[in-house]
């Protein structure tokens, strides 16, 4: 039996082509745009999730007043964890912290790479249960010990044993390699993690030591692994006030409340906004995840649709059937054979869709993706995914086709009514909402990408170069290579700078200022600089004026930016005197903000002063005049004679600060390809359609025509209907998209509006595509010979 549906399922599919075509197509574009959706969410839910002990592994975090708001941080003051260790101990099984977690050039003999790694403390590997290839993962007892990775370990030393080498980590003592870890996964908080290094032999080496109050300063990232029998929220209970109770009475204002973010919540729950969590890449999960079941929900509606449609021809088969014995639910099963079959053929095809496509959408997503052939739970994922799909597809066909009366159809008196096009016509409906919302979607993606890129950043970042130091090699030469730089003529201007311009990396609650309330706990941004900050990086002053060598009273004074005057509400800042931990600073001038952080935030309260110490980047404005190649082949050879044991590495910061929108833009880039592709299936359903309708008012149509109908009015009675259902889904699609696309806004401080533009330019070019589409079959049946379709009258 099954055999002999599946032969004339088979059978149906040959006989009409376009139809089969148009079905195959639509589903396999559906299915495959599910595949890849589904492969993307099963990455980002699955983040982490290669570390054995999941589900007890948390990071210390901390809640603080700051500027009137209550801000998250994830760093916290280093005692914290030996505290932890002496009063809480029962709670944990295991506590690290992590510290100067980045970039650090090692050097292995010749050879000096910048690789990324940590300082951690000996208990790391048994919480994170690192998989040794070789060597211990307790080597970390020893502070002179270092491991590394297996990707590190080729790159450094090739096939050449790597256990026992010696490895310099910037300007540190030399470290042992004493063990090789397998490379952490690309959907892992540590995937870059190359090296790691003993926390006890970074504090013996560091200026740590010398801190006069080490609770002040937050600046370790702190792991914990749980004890099997602890529960979390009463953990966090105990531990609330754990630095609290440690800090002093101006730190104490903070109300620091420390608590555990689960390492499930690291990152697809990573944002707080006023102390609470607001989610974070969980919602573009849940968007891409809508979006993959909404595209092959159209899919699904073209196969319904376009089967419906050709109820009149399948009528007589349908009457014959049942005639000679057939009862419904075996009528039933055939149309879902027919359905299945149309499904397994476009599953075909969509996975080779996914597989040839994968790379390109690896690239966009930023992903190392594979199609998991091997996996039997992915083919089992696959088969429910095929059979769902047949089952959605195919069951209004099935029961609509399933309930013709024998006796009226084959008495030819079988004619589909009005009432019986409603539920294809609502079905079209869900479908041109579908599309309209995900292209205004689309366009308000791009367009809260283009209002942040817009604004204004407060400095120039064009022929800006950034150029990273560590150690005083260049700033004790720093006149010298000035001088030295200027007569190559690649630059007109240079500095020194403790954060980059993208980005602030210190902060202070130490200002205080005449008027502060003395109950009002701040955080300011800090800079430190050299003299010609100002003039390399092109900011603008609003009021005073900028830093100058000619006044040597201005190594004791500082620049605002016009939050914190805001922020501190002084009326007249120039001249006036602030206090920074009891140092006074006069105040000689105002700029207009920069922006430095997010730029969907607003600018943060900040300070810029002298530095006197090593910063920790160089600021170069190439000339304009000469190529940036030619200028950085001038360049090098200055820095490498001054700092030989460094290389030379750069970046432009017009580059560093189009990173700020990599995720937006990443987002924005994978909705306009879901959307493009919503609209094909979408074409195809309606291209169908036209075309079935204009089959079946043929012989209409070519009376009408020798009755004197002009293309006009034969191109009017095909298309209104259509032209309807648009108006009606396009009225649904405005307050759904409004309301979608509003809350998805939220996330963002500095964001755009939503414009009657939007939706216009939404409108009119879903419109347009709609009448493309139906004109040309419209326009194809009007011009026809209209003898071809009556001369059998």
């Amino acid at each position: 039996m099954l055999k002999n549906y599946l032969k004339t399922a088979w059978r149906n599919l040959v006989k009409d082509k376009t139809h089969s075509f148009i079905n195959v197509m639509g589903l396999s574009i559906g299915m495959a745009v599910a595949m890849a959706i589904g492969l993307w969410v099963y990455d980002e839910v699955s983040y982490n999730k290669n570390f054995k002990n999941y589900n007890r592994i948390a990071q210390v975090i901390q809640n603080l007043n700051n500027n009137g708001e209550v801000q998250t941080w994830w760093a916290v003051p280093y005692p914290l964890a030996e505290e932890l260790r002496t009063h809480y101990s029962s709670d944990f099984k295991h506590i690290a912290m992590a510290v100067n977690w980045g970039e650090h050039l090692l050097t292995i003999g010749d050879k000096k790479l910048k690789q990324t790694g940590g300082f951690f403390e000996k208990e790391m590997p048994d919480i994170f249960t690192l998989a040794m290839q070789r060597g211990s993962h307790n080597a970390l007892q020893d502070p002179s010990s270092v491991l590394i990775s297996a990707s590190a370990a080729k790159s450094y030393f090739g096939d050449a044993e790597a256990l026992n080498q010696s490895i310099q980590i910037d300007k540190l003592p030399s470290v042992k390699v004493a063990g090789i870890y397998e490379d952490f996964p690309q959907n892992s908080t540590f995937a870059n993690l190359h090296f790691i290094a003993s926390w006890d032999f970074y504090y013996k080496n560091s200026d740590m030591q010398k801190m006069p109050d080490p609770w002040r300063p937050n600046f370790t990232s702190l792991f914990v692994e749980l004890n099997e029998n602890a529960d979390i929220d009463a953990v966090n209970q105990r531990i609330r006030d754990a630095k609290l109770r440690k800090i002093n009475s101006e730190l104490q204002k903070k109300k620091p409340a420390l608590f555990l973010m689960p390492m499930s919540g690291w990152h697809l729950y990573s944002e707080f906004k006023n102390g609470v969590n607001t989610g974070g890449a969980i919602q573009y999960v849940w968007m891409f995840g809508i979006i993959g079941g909404f595209v092959l929900l159209l899919a699904c509606i073209n196969f319904m649709n376009l089967s419906t449609a050709r109820s009149e021809k399948r009528a007589k088969e349908v009457g014959i059937r049942k005639a000679i014995g057939s009862l419904r639910n075996q009528l039933i099963t055939q149309f879902f054979s027919e359905s299945f079959l149309t499904v397994l053929f476009a599953f075909v095809l969509s996975t080779l869709f996914v597989r040839f496509s994968l790379s390109f959408f690896n690239e966009i997503a930023d992903k190392q993706m594979q199609m998991p052939w091997n996996s039997v739970i992915f083919w089992l994922i696959c088969s429910l995914f095929v059979l769902i799909t047949a089952l959605i597809s195919g069951s209004y066909p099935a029961v609509y086709l399933s309930s013709f009366k024998p006796v009226k159809v084959l008495k030819g008196t079988f004619k589909a009514g009005r009432n019986a096009a409603i539920p294809r016509k609502v079905l079209m409906v869900v479908q041109f909402t579908v599309s309209v919302t995900l292209i205004i979607g689309t366009i308000v993606v791009y367009q809260q990408i283009q209002f942040a890129k817009d604004r204004p950043v407060g400095y120039s970042r064009a022929n800006l170069l950034q150029i990273s130091t560590s150690g005083d090699a260049i700033h004790s030469h720093f006149n010298t290579v000035k001088d030295e730089l200027l007569q190559t003529g690649a630059i007109t201007h240079i500095a020194e700078s403790e954060s980059p311009t993208t980005g602030i990396w210190n902060t202070t609650s130490g200002v205080k200022w005449p008027g502060k309330d003395p109950n009002l706990s701040t955080d300011f941004g800090v800079l430190s600089i050299s003299f010609d900050y100002g003039k390399t990086i092109g900011w603008q002053i609003k009021e005073g004026r900028d830093f100058s060598q000619k006044f040597t009273t201005d190594s004791s004074a500082v620049i605002l930016n016009e939050t914190a005057v805001r922020f501190m509400n002084l009326k007249n800042p120039i001249g006036q005197t602030i206090t920074w931990w009891d140092q006074p600073l006069k105040v000689i001038g105002v700029v207009h903000d920069m922006v430095m952080g997010s730029p969907y935030s607003e600018a943060k309260p900040s300070i810029y002063g002298i530095l006197n110490y090593p910063g920790n980047l160089n600021i170069l404005k190439l000339n304009p005049k000469i190529s940036a190649v030619e200028a950085l082949h001038k360049i090098e050879p200055v820095f490498k004679k001054f700092n030989p044991d460094q290389p030379f590495e750069y970046s432009f910061v017009d580059d560093d600060y189009a990173k700020k929108f990599g995720n937006e833009e990443r987002v924005g880039k994978l909705a306009n390809i879901f959307a493009v592709l919503a609209i094909i299936i979408s074409g195809l359903g309606l291209f169908g359609l036209t075309s079935f309708v204009a089959e079946q008012r043929k012989k209409e149509i070519g009376v009408r025509k020798v009755l004197g109908a002009s293309v006009w009015n034969v191109w009017s009675l095909l298309s209104k209907d259509f032209l309807v259902l648009f108006g009606i889904s396009f009225l649904i699609a405005i307050p759904l998209s409004s309301y979608f696309m509003q809350n998805w806004l939220q996330n963002y401080t500095y964001r755009t509006s939503l414009s009657w533009f939007i939706f216009a330019a939404a409108g009119i070019g879903s419109l347009s595509i709609t009448l493309l589409v139906v004109s040309f079959q419209a326009i194809r049946a009007a011009i026809a010979n209209p003898v071809r379709s009556l001369r059998t009258e």
